[in-house]
């Protein structure tokens, strides 16, 4: 059932070779680039104040104020609805009212403004509220008045009002957003939990003495069991010229995508991922059950030209394998992100099982190449490429409507667009290989939580990422969270060796050397 150790190597570093931005899953175009915000209708129907409607805005223009200093503005529908040609009734110093339709959204804007309109309200023709962009050949985006996009039931009650003839007026204002919200925290503590949990993972099971009894009565079988277990623990050290060619590698893997991103390519990914998580899930879940069914996982029998059949261990297999054909027939459902979630937390754990940092110089290696490496692609790029190239791809614009797989995400549970709080595997994995050495080096060396690095380590990876949702939400536009995360983690570890004046040792750390070995998954 195991997959060869070289072959787990190259499937690693396809599906986490660019997996490692912080995206927020909205897409981003040069020529149409505002992020999609909720935004608040307080209105008012012969001056009495009747309630609140939501509103979402366009990809296009200038946002609306803040409560504070948002007007409370008229109402007036546009003549003809649609507002697509120009406009026989007067809507200066008003706030437009148009019905979607009929032609594009930035025409409805040139058109409203063009009237002297302050703002303009789009109604929609259902129940929801839809990312109003721009089309393909637009090239003039002279457009000063925010635009905003209405639920059909709210944009009934204002027409209603505004033909009725009475005096409507709305105040169109952003809504408040939160640093930290059920989404994001639930990403944060996701992954917090999956670094620890990973790290920690050789001391959840238990280890290979519950079977001492059975290889007594079956030295033969058990021979073959040590040597199923054994290909199943390979470990792969990084060395630094392996660090160096891993993120050269990932790089060269990002730019395939950029240029050849469609929906093929992201389903080949996509089977990549199937396997890599399965395995993952079986790798799990062989470790916190079977091995505490002793004698049980060892049930087999002999079939012909197959050989001898696990029994359980095959069921077991097939479920987990099931399991991910399962997501796959259902990733564009309302709930995917549940087994994307699940099949990607198992995926990391039992890649740093695999993957392992023999001491800091390599994680210094590997870290500051992953470092540079996400800056570049998504800050720097901008200047070669016009864009930013991580952004696209995490954005997925050439997918044909698939969604990359290689993320953790939440939906963002009160926004009107559904949108997810991202974040890639490369954003847990590449800490956690520090993270996880950190707990070797302290468990080898008899080390507690507070005069060891595994402690501190932690903590300096929550707080880095906290740091990215702060970032994200100052700066509004995808952040590469190894920006903060690097600094958080390798940092604290370096000045923290420096001032116990360790960094000599664990520089050059070898586990063999120092006649301990690495613990076994």
């Amino acid at each position: 059932m195991a997959i060869n150790l070289r072959v787990k190597a190259i499937l690693i570093l396809f599906v986490v070779g660019f997996a490692s931005s912080f995206a927020d899953g909205d897409a981003v175009s040069a020529k149409c680039n505002n992020k999609s915000r909720l935004v608040n209708i307080r209105y008012w129907i012969d001056g009495v104040e009747k309630g609140l409607l939501s509103a979402v805005t366009a990809k296009f223009g200038p946002y609306p104020l803040f409560e504070k200093k948002s007007r409370k503005l008229p109402v007036v529908s546009t003549d003809p609805l649609n507002g697509c040609s120009e406009l026989s009734s007067k809507v200066s110093q008003s706030v437009a009212l148009s019905t979607r339709g009929d032609c594009e959204y930035t025409t409805k804007g040139k058109v409203a403004q063009s009237g002297g309109a302050a703002a303009l309200i789009v109604m929609n023709n259902i129940e929801a509220l839809e990312e109003m962009s721009c089309s393909k050949n637009e090239t003039d985006l002279d457009i000063t008045i925010p635009v905003v996009m209405i639920l059909k039931s709210g944009g009934d009650i204002l027409n209603k009002a505004v033909e009725a003839r009475n005096r409507v007026e709305v105040q169109v204002y952003l809504a408040k957003r939160s640093v930290i919200d059920l989404s994001n925290s639930s990403i944060w503590v996701i992954s917090l939990a999956t670094l620890i949990i990973a790290s920690v993972w050789p001391d959840l099971i238990p280890h290979e003495k519950s079977d001492e009894e059975y290889d007594e009565l079956s030295p033969k079988e058990s021979s073959a069991a040590t040597a199923k277990d054994d290909s199943e623990n390979d470990i792969l050290d990084i060395s630094v010229v392996g660090a160096v060619v891993f993120v050269i590698a990932a790089s060269a893997f990002l730019l395939l995508l950029y240029f050849f991103m469609s929906s093929w390519f992201i389903k080949v990914l996509i089977i990549m991922f199937v396997i890599g998580g399965s395995e993952g899930i079986y790798y799990c879940l062989t470790g916190l059950l079977l091995r505490r069914c002793g004698n049980a996982r060892q049930i087999h029998i002999k079939l012909p030209l197959v050989g001898e059949f696990y029994v359980i261990r095959t069921l077991l297999w097939l479920a987990c394998f099931g399991f991910a054909v399962f997501w796959v027939l259902t990733r564009f459902r309302s709930y995917s992100w549940i087994g994307q979630d699940i099949l990607g937390i198992c995926f990391m754990i039992r890649v740093l099982q695999i993957i392992r940092l023999p001491n800091i110089k390599v994680a210094t290696a590997l870290l500051c190449c992953a470092f540079c490496y996400d800056i570049f692609w998504v800050f720097i790029s901008k200047e070669i490429f016009q864009e930013s190239v991580m952004v696209v791809v995490a954005s997925g614009d050439k997918s044909g409507g698939e969604n990359l797989p290689m993320l953790l995400r939440i939906p963002r549970f009160k926004d009107p667009l559904s949108g997810f709080d991202m974040i890639g595997f490369g954003d847990i994995l590449f800490p956690g290989l520090l993270v996880s050495f950190c707990y070797r080096y302290d468990k080898a060396n008899k080390r507690g939580f507070i005069n060891g690095y595994f402690f501190w380590l932690t903590i300096g990876y929550g707080i880095g990422l906290f740091l990215t949702y702060l970032a994200l939400y100052l700066m509004e536009m995808g952040q590469p969270a190894l920006l903060y995360l690097v600094p958080c983690t390798l940092g604290v570890a370096v000045l923290l060796s420096l001032f116990r004046g360790e960094l000599r040792n664990l520089w050059n750390y070898d586990f063999e050397s120092d006649g301990q070995q690495p613990a076994e998954a």
